[in-house]
């Protein structure tokens, strides 16, 4: 492969579909790049077969199996690249995403190309990752059929957000530690359960921010034990006053949220201080999770797809430039992170 499409991949292509987490991989010490750029190509991929909803999850499903079996070099499946441009590229609405499909076989073969420990890496949080895919297919419904189902108990959606994004804080850290050593101020064990914690953050935010959306394509992530707790069904929270009923809902989970995020900030003031880009990469999405978080408690509709709450592209900007600064400030970056997790907390008592 040229060093050409080499670079393609990990740059023009990658920032065509990472959106914001292009903006955190561009500031990973140069070690940890292309892992980790090229395990979130291989993940973005998988994502986008497995909610290409013009075609049938049973077909969804075998593709992605097929992608998860070359990434991890158990089967050699010649045809699944002319098969993905052929079945699910052509559905693409984004050229990034049909051009990201079509360049399956250029991705693994840098797979290919990293050293035996990164490749090992990237093949275990690819194969977890789709497993939290696979794990929607079989459980949910049809996105047209107009049938909902729901989660049963919060260990379900524990273990969910473990595989679609606690895994990630996993192999992190394991990236971290293998390319960036010393940067990591506590014990490695300690820091693959924040990571691990930090991850599941960022996915019940986006399970809260996102449950609106997901409601209408039959995707219901709040475990019916804790509807009923509140004497809701799935398809109460799609009527007018189900933003309100579902409000203690919210707040309960949202506390949640705050404990895993609070594990999410200990991992970042045990990077060290020196190491303002890993600091960066993390601080930002804690930030504006936190953010989110905070629009959230105070949207009386946050189960209304058509006013979910977003953090605006100013405010990201807004993070990003007085993050620079105080990166390498312990204290700087408590009080910025107690002042948010207070708004948020003071929202709750509402």
């Amino acid at each position: 492969m040229s060093n050409r499409t080499r670079a393609f991949l990990l740059g023009p292509l990658l920032k065509g579909v990472s959106r914001s987490f292009y903006l955190t991989l561009r500031v990973l010490p140069a070690g940890m790049r292309d892992p980790v750029g090229l395990a979130y190509l291989l993940a973005r991929a998988a994502d986008t077969i497995a909610d290409t909803s013009l075609i049938s999850p049973e077909q969804r499903l075998a593709l992605l199996l097929a992608l998860r079996a070359q990434v991890n070099g158990t089967a050699d499946d010649p045809a699944l690249t002319r098969r993905l441009a052929e079945e699910v590229a052509g559905q693409q609405t984004q050229s990034d995403e049909k051009v990201l499909l079509e360049s399956i076989g250029p991705a693994l073969t840098v797979l290919a190309q990293l050293s035996d420990a990164d490749r090992t890496a990237v093949r275990e949080i690819v194969t977890t990752l789709t497993q939290g895919m696979e794990f929607d297919l079989r459980t949910f419904p049809d996105e047209r059929s107009g049938r909902v189902a729901a989660l049963r108990e919060f260990a379900e959606l524990d273990r969910y957000t473990y595989l679609v994004a606690g895994c990630v804080g996993e192999f992190w850290t394991k990236m971290t530690d293998a390319h960036v050593p010393g940067a990591l101020k506590a014990e490695l064990e300690t820091m693959v359960h924040r990571g691990v914690r930090f991850g599941k953050a960022l996915q019940m935010v986006n399970v809260l921010r996102d449950c609106g959306k997901d409601l209408r394509i039959g995707r219901c992530y709040l475990p019916t034990a804790m509807l009923d707790r509140y004497g809701l069904r799935p398809q109460d929270l799609m009527l007018p006053d189900g933003s309100l009923r579902a409000r203690p809902l919210m707040f309960e989970l949202v506390r949640t949220t705050l404990d895993h995020f609070r594990e999410a900030l200990d991992y970042m003031f045990a990077i060290s201080a020196c190491s303002v880009r890993l600091r960066l990469a993390c601080l930002w999405p804690i930030v504006i999770g936190l953010e989110t978080l905070l629009l959230l408690v105070q949207n009386e509709y946050w189960l209304d797809p058509a006013k979910v709450s977003k953090v605006r592209r100013n405010d990201v900007y807004r993070i990003l430039a007085y993050s620079l600064p105080v990166a390498p400030s312990n204290a700087m970056l408590r009080g910025w992170a107690e002042r948010l997790t207070g708004k948020v907390e003071a929202g709750l008592k509402r």
